[in-house]
């Protein structure tokens, strides 16, 4: 479980295929404080550590990762939004993340607004579950919905997060992972009475 308040951003060092997956080394400050088997959200996706070296450590996406994913375009030299999971007992400054990316969405748009900037996506499936105000999760950073029409949504990015994620890496054609809000997927399961 995490929170959507990424810790740093972590530089993609290798990407090594492998049969249908992907093998990422990531650089990242946090390595010394990981060990093999934690997880890891990885631009809004949870990875299990696999290896930990000096500076590095390794993570699998396997394909079902890849498909719903932006995970298999990265390259070296990418930056990856990284957050370390949730401790019990800590602060919950964003909302509740799982980590299970639920699609990709493209970015259709950046607006630069006197100190704050507009991203604008082009809705992805299940937009149902995108509400005026709710919460949704791009690249694994936590984010209030801010403007929702029938083609498209929008968030809303302060100075802070504009300069200490990918964000500011992101341009018209991006693609980014979205992952729903749990509680409208469980509501919209109970409401398909499934």
């Amino acid at each position: 479980m995490f929170t959507g308040i990424v810790e740093e951003v972590g530089t993609v060092h290798e990407v090594r295929c492998n049969g249908g997956n992907i093998d990422l080394v990531i650089g990242a400050r946090m390595t010394p404080q990981l060990r093999v088997d934690q997880s890891v959200s990885h631009n809004g996706v949870c990875l299990t550590v696999v290896q930990v070296d000096d500076g590095s450590y390794r993570v699998t996406a396997i394909e079902e990762t890849l498909l719903r994913s932006n995970l298999g375009s990265l390259q070296p030299g990418d930056g990856v939004n990284l957050e370390r999971c949730l401790r019990i007992g800590d602060r919950l400054d964003g909302h509740m993340v799982q980590g299970h990316v639920d699609t990709t969405a493209e970015c259709l748009g950046v607006d630069e607004r006197d100190g704050s900037w507009w991203f604008t996506f082009r809705l992805p499936e299940r937009r149902h579950l995108l509400v005026q105000k709710g919460s949704v999760c791009i690249n694994g950073v936590s984010l209030t919905v801010a403007e929702l029409t029938d083609e498209h949504f929008s968030v809303a990015i302060i100075p802070y997060t504009f300069e200490h994620t990918t964000f500011k890496s992101l341009t018209s054609g991006s693609s980014v992972n979205i992952e729903f809000d749990v509680l409208g997927k469980y509501v919209e399961r109970m409401m398909a009475g499934r």
